[in-house]
């Protein structure tokens, strides 16, 4: 016992655990291989009481997931932003449709601040 011991090592150094991916994490990745996935496969095959609720929060974290009806089903899909859509944000935010409004103030070499 002991030789195959010294062979093949212990039960308990042979054994190593996959870490644990979160159901946000398990959603995101379905969600970016680019393809459509259905309301009702997500809630499924996650065990999710409400897709929605997962959905919304993913988009709190700033992905940008569509959301579509095809046949009276919802699908969602993992995409890029367009222009109109960051043009918007930053209006939102900023209220120009630049992000920085101080081009209309030029600061002078002289005016800066050493760092210390």
């Amino acid at each position: 016992m002991t030789i195959l011991r010294k062979i093949f090592g212990s039960r308990t150094s042979t054994r190593r655990t996959m870490k644990q991916v979160s159901k946000k994490e398990q959603v995101l990745n379905l969600l970016s291989k680019g393809k459509n996935v259905a309301w009702q496969t997500i809630r499924d095959r996650f065990d999710l009481e409400s897709p929605r609720a997962m959905i919304d929060t993913l988009r709190a974290e700033g992905h940008m997931i569509y959301g579509n009806k095809i046949a009276g089903k919802t699908y969602y899909r993992l995409g890029n932003p367009t222009r109109a859509i960051i043009a918007a944000g930053i209006e939102a935010l900023y209220g120009t449709k630049f992000k920085y409004s101080n081009w209309k103030n030029p600061v002078r070499k002289s005016e800066l601040s050493p760092i210390n």
